[in-house]
């Protein structure tokens, strides 16, 4: 436990409960509790806007297609100031967009099925990037991981140029779409994206 806290510094003792589940080591709540209270591994209220710094493992290389996806949010709007969010999920070593999946409420059990379906087309990865949203270090994100054998790796806070690929991504999706179309609505918005991802992946070049 206290090497999972010392990795994983704002993972309560649920998370690193669910941590040492994929290690072969099972307890009930009320002993895993009273083991997290003992080692006095509770997690200290944030001051200001830090985040947690996530896995400190190397960045992962990504030498050939598959072998490394990066994640990351944006959002906009549609209709009368509704907002949704975008998830945009990329390969890495191709730079190709595998997903573009829009929604008003996209939480960690959304991101999950959607990877479960982009493994399906394009094959597991050997490890993920994204930054520390609650999305990502969500339980069933953690449980995905653990469960599919992928190595998910945390970018330092306010590092966003450790996650470069998808932040050139999101740079060119914001400067020829979302800040030129106007979205009538959520089916409106998903078109515009599915049209502008075949643009990226398939005419312009890389």
């Amino acid at each position: 436990m206290r090497a999972v806290a010392a990795k994983r510094r704002r993972f309560g003792y649920r998370r690193i409960g669910v941590t040492l589940e994929h290690k072969g080591m099972t307890m009930n709540h009320k002993k895993l509790y009273r083991l997290y209270t003992e080692e006095k591994l509770g997690v200290r209220r944030r001051r200001g806007r830090k985040r947690a710094r996530g896995s400190r493992t190397p960045m992962p290389e990504a030498l050939q297609p598959g072998e490394r996806w990066s994640l990351d949010f944006l959002s906009d709007t549609f209709g009368a100031s509704r907002r949704f969010r975008i998830l945009a999920v990329n390969d890495d070593c191709c730079r190709e967009n595998l997903c573009l999946m829009a929604d008003t409420s996209i939480p960690g059990a959304r991101v999950a099925r959607e990877l479960d379906a982009l493994v399906r087309v394009y094959g597991r990865p050997a490890s993920i990037v994204s930054d520390n949203g609650t999305e990502f270090t969500s339980r069933a994100i953690l449980k995905w991981a653990g469960d599919n054998r992928v190595d998910w790796h945390y970018i330092n806070p306010g590092k966003p140029q450790q996650n470069a690929f998808i932040e050139s991504f999101n740079g060119s999706l914001r400067d020829e779409l979302l800040n030129e179309e106007m979205f009538d609505s959520l089916n409106d918005a998903r078109r515009k994206l599915a049209l502008w991802r075949y643009d990226y992946n398939n005419v312009r070049p890389h």
